[in-house]
Formats: structure tokens, sequence, C-alpha cells
């Protein structure tokens, strides 16, 4: 006779949307929320959501598609993933038809200044545009501006933390068990960059905000020419 603690946890199983029970056979096969969020090009946030508030449904075929490639193809770089899910996603579309509009929020950064934006693979590649109207913000208020990317280890010059790169503050570099590093440049103890500045760099590359991270890390000698930024995240904050 099954256990009471059997039954329930199968009970809360087909209870699920299908959205949630993709997702759940892809953590089983190793990825996190985050991965799946990063495969979707999403925030990790919706993913919690296709447990609590059942959403997801227009992230099925995608979601079937991927966990295809992982259990029958044997796929297992995010990228990849989040290339195939990005044939397979489709805009919802309003009553009359027509592709509805994506949600954003209303404020991109708070009255105290305080701001932040993702991007993963599929936005970082067409240019992280998301980030630009953070960014155009940050510079009409006059605020300070910080990032992070993360890329292949061989992809930096220096090793984590070189005083030449970020500047020699370890705790700003997260080494992933994928060969990827996470580093963070500019920080409210250091100062930052100014956002009017930055955006300028941004325009020069026609709102690219990839290519202008890309250009400062090259110009600056902290990359390789040739690297590909993985992740990319820009915090803003009032300087006092």
């Amino acid at each position: 006779m099954p256990s009471r603690t059997r039954r329930r946890r199968s009970s809360q199983d087909t209870g699920r949307n299908e959205a949630a029970q993709l997702a759940d056979r892809l953590q089983q096969a190793g990825y996190t929320k985050r991965d799946i969020a990063r495969i979707i090009d999403r925030d990790p946030s919706l993913v919690s959501q296709f447990y609590s508030r059942n959403k997801g449904a227009a992230f099925v075929p995608a979601l079937r598609q991927v966990l295809t490639a992982v259990e029958t193809g044997g796929v297992t770089d995010l990228p990849e993933l989040a290339a195939i899910a990005a044939r397979h996603t489709t805009r919802r579309t309003t009553a009359s038809g027509t592709r509805a509009r994506v949600r954003t929020k209303a404020l991109l950064i708070t009255p105290t200044g305080s701001g932040t934006g993702r991007v993963a693979s599929q936005a970082i590649a067409s240019g992280s545009a998301r980030l630009r109207p953070l960014i155009a913000e940050a510079a009409r208020r006059g605020l300070r501006l910080a990032f992070t990317v993360r890329l292949a280890k061989t992809a930096y010059v220096h090793p984590s933390g070189s005083r030449t790169d970020s500047p020699g503050i370890r705790r700003d570099v997260t080494q992933r068990a994928d060969h990827t590093e996470e580093r963070s440049y500019g920080s409210a103890q250091t100062g930052g960059f100014d956002a009017t500045d930055f955006a300028r760099r941004v325009d020069a590359a026609g709102g690219d905000v990839t290519a202008a991270v890309h250009q400062w890390l090259s110009e600056t000698g902290r990359i390789r020419p040739e690297a590909q930024i993985l992740h990319l995240e820009v915090r803003t904050w009032r300087s006092r």
C-alpha cells in the first residue's frame, strides 16, 4: 500500500500544468530553474510561476523540443538549447489575432536610482536590446553603472583576481562548472562608470549593448577579441 507521502506527491504532480511537468523533467536531467529561464530567454521568476500561478502554456512547444533534444539527442549546451527553444516559441496574440505586446515593468529604475537588467544567450546574440532603455534612463538621471559578464574562462586575458582586471576583488568573480566565469566591473565601492558615457558607447554601436560592452572589454585589454559574452547584467545606482 503506497504511503501518504507518495500519494500526496503523485496528486501534486498530476495537478501541475504541462509547462511545470516539462520543467520538472529538465530539472531531473540536471538543469536548474535558472538554466531553464536562460533556455527560454525569460526571467527565472517566470519559471517559478509555472508552479505557483499556472503560467507557461506559451512555452510548452519549446520545452517539449528542448526536452527531446536533451533526452534523445544528447544536446547539453545551453546556447544550443536556447536556439532550439527560440524556433518553437511564439508570441501571445490578442482577441483580435494581433501579436500581444511584451509585458515590461513600468519603472526600470527606482526613485533611489537602483535598477537591474539581465539578458541571456538569445537576447545577447541580438544585441541585448532590452538593456538599452535601462542604460538610457540611467544616463538621463546622471546615475552610476556597473555590469557583470559571463564568458569562457579562456576568453579572459587576466587571471581571476588580477588587479589589472576588476580590480583584484575575488568576491566579484564566480567560477562555474561549465568552464565559464562571471566577472563584475564597477561597484559602489569603486565608483562604477558614468552612465552617460556608457550610453554614448551604446549609441555609437547602433544601440547594440552587447557590442558596446564587448568593445570596452576588448579596448581595455580584459578579454580576447574573439570572446563571446554568454550572460550580461547591468546595475545602476545614485552616487552619494
